[in-house]
């Protein structure tokens, strides 16, 4: 019987017809894979996800966690599950051997822990930060900090965290205050507050290394005055084992509507609930250089923004799955033709609004995951590539899908399950089904790492303009390649082709007029929307290379016909029906509207 989770048919198809991860093992990182080491980290993923993390989603959900004002609970299932998941050792699976990784391409890693995701988004949170953590650390840490905090993360000892937000200045990172005063041994003093630290305390794990934004005295205002440090719940003692316990104390829970497994905290540093070496205030550790907090902060919160979207998807997708299941099961009606009230009735999925729905969900979901392993393959490109110029492309491309990877699916995905709610009608909205779970923890995507309105900064104030527009380019020839494939191909091929050929320049078009004026003001007052129309040319885009690599499965003999067409119809679908939204869209960009910046307080 097939997973409800994932379809391991798309993930093959994608890994292996389309985006060929199998050739990555010519180079010398991934020299020791091969197809079947994929197929059976795969493998281990799906049984793991399935028999461990998805049996607990729904009493995570119910008995969400508890404080008691020492101790925080949740099921057991939870911490269980997550030592399963630390045996495996895919916490650490494209990480470098010397620190115990696999050394997996991460577009593979993505695939697995999709499984993680679309199985039980809340108690994957916790390795999903932890592993952020541990490649900031990685990338900035000393090797004694490395040694300390990375490898018993790896391990599954330890988890991580980050901490930017604060109660007063929410995404406004410049307006934060948490000081760190400097000490005589070389460490620093931590005082302050920190709000929506997902994991922020738990007893899920021997120490919590929570990585956190503060200021050193002196230093200069706004964002070139933060600095990172490393500052654990628990302090190591001389041995290394954990030791006494640092001045970082729980306020309180916040509770949410989705993701309750995943504990979600209010935090005080040096508040004196607690007194390493017999006085208060949270120890902490420089990473790096002093006031480059926020730039070194940005490698976990990037890698962070592509598990939100990742995890968008992975909710879309199992959503997705299930109403196809129960559309296929649950029989209701005849159809137009039947008129004998005495005839059987049809399952549902036979109606075509049901086929609307799931066809509409069919292209979100497989649209976004494509994107999302899209992604990885740009950072195996970014690591491997043999030639400079192709991990400079490579890396480039991944700053200005960043956005679009987090926000399309936060969007779109959640739109998938709203329809996966209304296919089954109003057994939909009962917790009898988990498809309104999955809507309700979808629906934090949106905000976390960064709303929709940051993304839309992000991507149209700085992404598609950096290096005198380096970045736009980068895409528009990335889209160009693939449209040129698909005019060659000929037929469908390539009148879909130009239709997305016409959208990119409409991206290119609308992106010199919104910053010919020299208005910041009027360019970015819609940029809401102009990720939303870049984000729907996007995914065309990644239609258009599904159903090319569909079309050349197919004639190498490949022995999935249903899927191939089912790849077809998706595009089409796509073509017709979402690519056309951005017309309007791009129209009224282009015009400047400054209607929402001429709208007053006082009018509402």
């Amino acid at each position: 019987m097939s997973s409800t989770l994932l379809s391991r048919r798309d993930l093959r198809f994608l890994l292996y017809d389309w985006l060929d991860v199998p050739a990555l093992t010519t180079r010398p990182r991934y020299a020791e894979h091969s197809r079947e080491t994929f197929d059976a980290v795969l493998d281990l993923a799906e049984r793991v996800a399935t028999e461990h993390f998805a049996p607990h989603n729904r009493a995570a959900d119910l008995d969400e966690p508890t404080f008691d004002g020492r101790h925080v609970r949740l099921v057991p299932e939870v911490k269980a599950a997550l030592d399963v998941f630390a045996d495996t050792g895919l916490l650490a699976s494209t990480l470098d051997e010397s620190v115990g990784g696999m050394q997996l391409p991460h577009s593979v890693a993505a695939a697995c822990f999709a499984w993680f995701q679309a199985a039980n988004v809340a108690t994957s949170a916790y390795p999903m930060l932890t592993l952020g953590n541990a490649n900031l650390l990685l990338a900035y840490g000393t090797a004694e900090q490395v040694d300390t905090w990375v490898r018993p993360m790896l391990e599954g000892r330890y988890f991580g965290t980050m901490c930017l937000s604060e109660p007063h200045a929410g995404s406004s990172l410049a307006d934060i205050t948490t000081r760190a005063e400097p000490q005589d041994d070389g460490s620093y003093r931590l005082y302050g507050t920190k709000m929506w630290i997902s994991g922020g305390d738990h007893e899920l794990s021997e120490n919590i290394v929570h990585l956190v934004l503060a200021r050193i005295p002196g230093g200069p205002p706004g964002v070139k005055g933060i600095s990172l440090f490393v500052v654990p719940k628990v302090l190591p003692g001389p041995d290394g084992a954990p030791g006494a316990r640092n001045d970082v104390v729980l306020v309180g829970l916040n509770h949410k509507m989705g993701y309750r497994g995943t504990t979600n905290t209010l935090l005080s540093f040096g508040d004196g609930g607690h007194e390493p070496h017999g006085r208060p205030g949270a120890v902490g550790y420089l990473v790096g250089e002093p006031h480059q907090g926020l730039a070194q902060m940005f490698h976990m919160m990037n890698e962070a923004r592509i598990g939100v979207g990742a995890g968008a998807t992975a909710l879309g997708y199992t959503g997705y799955l299930k109403s196809l299941a129960y559309a296929r099961q649950r029989p209701q009606g005849r159809p137009l033709a039947a008129k004998d009230p005495a005839t059987p009735q049809v399952p549902i999925v036979a109606h075509p609004d049901v086929k609307r729905m799931l066809l509409a969900q069919k292209s979100y979901v497989e649209g976004a995951l494509a994107l999302v392993l899209y992604c990885g393959r740009l950072l195996d490109e970014q690591r491997t590539a043999p030639e400079a110029a192709d991990r400079d492309r490579a890396r480039l491309l991944l700053d200005v899908l960043t956005p679009i990877v987090k926000s399309w699916p936060s969007q779109w995905c959640l739109a998938a399950n709203d329809l996966a709610i209304q296919v089954h009608g109003g057994a939909g909205y009962t917790r009898d089904h988990d498809v309104e779970q999955h809507w309700r923890d979808n629906r934090l995507n949106p905000i976390h790492e960064g709303t929709h309105g940051i993304q839309a900064l992000d991507l149209l104030g700085r992404k598609v303009v950096m290096r005198n527009g380096a970045g736009l380019a980068a895409l528009a020839a990335a889209i160009g390649a693939t449209v040129e494939r698909a005019r060659r191909a000929g037929g469908e091929a390539a009148d879909l082709a130009g239709r997305l050929d016409d959208a990119v320049g409409r991206v290119g078009a609308v992106t010199r007029r919104l910053w010919g004026t020299g208005d910041p003001e009027t360019a970015l007052a819609n940029a809401s929307l102009y990720l939303e129309a870049v984000g729907h040319v996007v995914i065309a885009w990644m239609w258009l290379e599904q159903l090319l690599a569909a079309d050349a499965a197919a004639a190498a003999g490949g022995g999935d016909a249903d899927l191939y067409a089912g790849k077809r119809h998706a595009a089409r679908w796509f073509f017709r029906y979402e690519l056309p939204r951005t017309g309007p869209q791009f129209d009224l960009l282009e015009s400047l509207d400054r209607t929402t910046v001429e709208m007053r307080d006082s009018w509402f």
